[in-house]
């Protein structure tokens, strides 16, 4: 008797190439870097995965051409940075899929400092994440101006308050205005989309928060602590 005929889901291969691509360590930290949202250059990378140069061509030259980076040449150097926000939002749930059991523990002072100073507060590609961006994300939920119930929409009043706070919303691309972004220390969803992009380049902008070290983590400044107090009610102390 003959088996039974099946038909494969056309999306199978693609699927398992895009597993594939991410499934190897040098290239899961190339992605986890560049999630700071900026262009390193080829070298940078290599040192930060702690390869050779050729290797990490190698694996960049895979990542390009399976859509994952996107690349830029000035003069002698290459650039890559993510292809896009979907892709940093990709990585950034697969790393909430990590088990804390699983995530070994730091080898010296330094790198505990690190990675306390990530969870406090970091850069999500492109909008806040830690303890800072979990703090933000409450703090316009508690005021009505962000709703979580049924997905992350901005009410009215938040769209209005972006505007009195001078941060400016571009409406007109395909991405969505607001976004839930499961933090991956904290376990709760930040905000992320275009409201959660452009508070994150206001705050860096206008001097409320400033990078920290060479990973993504940032520290909220005085006046990034009062404005925020004034524009959220955020209490000073849970920034620090």
């Amino acid at each position: 008797m003959l088996g039974r005929m099946t038909t494969r889901d056309p999306q199978a291969p693609r699927l398992a190439r895009l597993a594939a691509l991410i499934a190897d360590e040098t290239r899961a930290a190339c992605l986890l870097a560049l999630l700071d949202g900026r262009a390193w250059t080829a070298g940078e990378l290599a040192r930060h995965a702690g390869v050779a140069a050729s290797t990490l061509s190698e694996h960049l030259g895979k990542l390009v051409a399976g859509g994952l980076l996107a690349e830029e040449r000035q003069g002698r150097h290459r650039y890559v940075r993510l292809a896009d926000a979907r892709v940093a939002q990709l990585v950034e749930d697969l790393v909430a899929q990590v088990s804390p059991g699983t995530v070994r523990r730091p080898r010296s002072l330094r790198e505990s400092s690190a990675g306390s100073a990530m969870a406090r507060g970091r850069t999500c590609y492109d909008h806040l994440a830690g303890r800072l961006g979990i703090a933000v994300t409450d703090a316009l939920t508690s005021r009505g101006l962000l709703r979580q119930d049924t997905g992350f929409a901005l009410t009215d009043a938040g769209l209005g308050w972006f505007d009195t706070a001078g941060i400016s919303l571009d409406r007109d691309g395909r991405r969505p205005l607001a976004r839930a972004c499961l933090d991956w220390t904290e376990r709760r969803p930040h905000l992320a989309g275009v409201a959660g992009a452009a508070l994150c380049r206001h705050a860096l902008d206008a001097g409320w928060c400033v990078r920290i070290g060479s990973e993504r983590a940032v520290k909220v400044t005085p006046s990034g602590e009062r404005a925020l107090s004034e524009l959220l009610g955020i209490d000073e102390a849970a920034l620090r």
